[in-house]
């Protein structure tokens, strides 16, 4: 009763769901943790904060008070398209993260 372009098009139009579903359920748990994410204070302390944390790594912080960029913009390590700026500590992160999309770390 179906012919094979109706299977085809109801075939590709499944995949494309999941797919876009995937990547929704993805940026809303995103989304998620950058809401719950700390509110940490800039201040003395905040050095301390960073190298007691696991791995010496915040993944998502909410930095209060005047901050303001040493010479430019920085971009995540995470994500590309967040920047943010650093007033006095730099963090280098050496760690890899498996893309499944791209198949690649």
């Amino acid at each position: 009763p179906f012919s094979a372009g109706e299977l085809l098009c109801l075939g590709s139009s499944v995949a494309f769901s999941g797919l876009f579903y995937y990547l929704y359920r993805r940026k809303a748990r995103l989304a998620a943790r950058i809401q719950e994410a700390p509110k940490l204070r800039v201040d003395d302390d905040l050095p301390a904060l960073v190298s007691a944390a696991e791995g010496r790594c915040l993944s998502y912080v909410a930095l209060e008070g005047i901050v303001l960029p040493a010479k430019a913009t920085l971009s995540s390590h995470h994500h590309e398209d967040m920047q943010g700026v650093i007033q006095k500590l730099l963090l280098k992160e050496h760690r890899l993260v498996w893309n499944s999309l791209a198949w690649s770390w």
